[in-house]
């Protein structure tokens, strides 16, 4: 079974633990998660399974850079991870007009330096950042140029703000709740994130682990829920092969071409095969299923 589910992760799972649920759904050993979320966001988290984890660096590297998520936050409230799973290290009363809050949304637009929480997967000097901040080493984190195309106030539901933002990939939404409270001379901490949408998945498409799961215990089948590999691969401009072409470029062997040079996606008879490049008047395998 290779292909892509395009899951909606629930909150209190890690991206790894989701994968490997899925990969079991399927009876396979190799999975891999394309972008990864915190244990406690939700939302859209493709998993490939199979010989389509070949194609997660192309469809990371090809496809939309874009991701959306819905977040919320609290102010009044600090927390040393960022979001309502930390303990808390700061308390106030002060809550930001919502003239202020859209003015720190409107500020955060564009091309920005980001400082990335200290509870993140990022290396610091050979080791996770989370893991020495959790061993109670202090950790300086260098901050990382992002892009925030749109970062909407929603409104709130009593004491929690709603927003929406549409970002570049690298972007930790906790920076983004912290630098909103920032900004507004007040502190803030995460209530939940949900993202919608990632290189070009999207959360309408997406299924819920316990629905698959549910499907397979009662004799139902989850194949259909089951993205062909090539399903982000869009932008990579086609190049088909004959039966004999095939099985000589499979076996490694380079396909003279006419076509433009660069990345390709090489089929034969509608059946996806792998990704190739074209250089020099030759297409060469670069990653076969």
């Amino acid at each position: 079974m290779d292909g892509i589910i395009i899951l909606d992760k629930d909150s209190g799972v890690c991206s790894r633990t989701a994968g490997w649920h899925i990969a079991k759904i399927f009876g396979e050993k190799k999975f891999g998660h394309i972008g990864t979320l915190d244990p406690m966001a939700s939302g859209v988290l493709p998993i490939a399974v199979g010989n389509a984890t070949k194609m997660i660096p192309f469809i990371e590297d090809f496809c939309p850079n874009k991701k959306e998520y819905l977040f919320g936050l609290k102010f009044g409230i600090e927390t040393d991870s960022l979001d309502i799973t930390g303990n808390t290290i700061n308390t106030n009363d002060f809550i930001p007009t919502d003239a202020d809050i859209k003015n720190a949304c409107d500020k955060l637009v564009g091309e920005i330096n980001q400082i990335p929480p200290v509870f993140s997967a990022i290396h610091v000097n050979g080791k996770r950042a989370y893991e020495l901040a959790r061993n109670g080493e202090s950790v300086e984190m260098t901050p990382r140029k992002i892009t925030v195309y749109e970062l909407e106030y929603a409104g709130k539901n009593d004491k929690e703000y709603n927003f929406r933002v549409v970002c570049s990939r690298g972007t930790y939404v906790r920076a983004i709740v912290r630098d909103i409270a920032k900004l507004c001379n007040a502190i803030a901490t995460t209530t939940y994130i949900k993202r919608t949408q990632t290189n070009g998945f999207y959360i309408k498409n997406a299924v819920k682990l316990d629905f698959l799961e549910n499907l397979v215990n009662n004799g139902g089948n989850a194949n259909e829920y089951l993205q062909t590999p090539d399903c982000a691969l869009g932008d990579i401009p086609v190049i088909n092969l004959d039966d004999k072409e095939t099985l000589f470029y499979k076996n490694g062997g380079f396909i003279k071409t006419d076509v433009a040079s660069g990345q390709k996606r090489v089929y034969c008879n509608k059946t996806f095969i792998g990704i190739g490049c074209v250089n020099d008047g030759f297409l060469r395998p670069k990653r076969t299923l």
